[in-house]
């Protein structure tokens, strides 16, 4: 099984090297609307007025959980195409427990995220959220069980989808609005009622919390405390593993 998992595991690892323009998409992408959202929004909008922070500060956590949603996203389309050339339907075939195969693609989709998401930390100065040497373990967990669940997710979607034209539709339609409702774009509390509450079920938004309190070294602010994020987002994960499972266990390859 462990050998199952490492092959799976360093496999997408592989394939991402030989394809760095993967980079642009995952990372490229949310700097981009880093810079520009932030630059101009900064000015208009106040995402804290007792703190007054500034709004690329306060964007930079959803900025962060952004690129570990577009890596998610990347690493599990592989899933569509491995099964259409036949790569899946022979890893099935394999005399190996079937939840190794959740476990490898799962951990090649985190490893990439918190890779790429690792890069962006590099410019965490200039947003005033540099992590401390104390604080960056606990934000290495944070980024880690976080990309488990979301890259979990994308592979529950990828193994019961058959095009990768379907996969994306799906991903924009229920990722995308996640992120928006998490927290990352603007406070829960200037927010309607119905949104609150589509924000207090959504697990991106305990993410953002997550990642945002450990850069602020503890200050959560009006969010979930940083131990309630990663209850919830380990349940997550577990959930998103369990759904995997199931799925594989459950849905025939054509």
């Amino acid at each position: 099984m462990l050998v199952a998992i490492y092959t799976l595991w360093i496999r997408d690892i592989v394939r991402f090297c030989r394809q760095r323009s993967r980079i642009i998409g995952a990372l490229g992408t949310p700097v981009v609307f880093w810079i520009l959202l932030g630059s101009g929004l900064r000015s208009s909008f106040r995402a804290d007025t007792n703190a007054q922070v500034d709004y690329l500060e306060y964007f930079y956590p959803g900025t962060l959980v952004l690129i570990i949603l577009f890596t998610a996203i990347f690493s599990t389309i592989s899933v569509i195409e491995d099964r259409q050339t036949g790569f899946l339907q022979g890893v099935l075939v394999a005399p190996i427990p079937r939840i190794s195969i959740v476990i490898g693609k799962t951990l090649g989709g985190t490893t990439l995220a918190c890779g790429q998401a690792g890069l962006f930390l590099l410019l965490a100065p200039l947003a005033n959220a540099s992590p401390s040497w104390n604080t960056l373990p606990t934000l290495v967990l944070v980024l880690s069980v976080f990309a488990f669940g979301l890259t979990g997710l994308g592979f529950v979607l990828a193994w019961w989808l058959d095009s990768t034209q379907g996969f994306h539709a799906v991903m924009n339609l229920l990722l995308v609005p996640m992120w928006l409702l998490s927290g990352a774009v603007f406070p829960a509390y200037g927010a309607s009622k119905w949104i609150q509450n589509i924000m207090l079920v959504n697990p991106m938004t305990y993410g953002v919390s997550a990642v945002r309190s450990v850069l602020a070294e503890g200050a959560s602010g009006t969010g979930p405390s940083l131990a309630t994020s990663l209850l919830v987002l380990t349940a997550f994960g577990i959930a998103m593993l369990i759904a995997g499972a199931v799925s594989v266990q459950t849905k025939k390859l054509n």
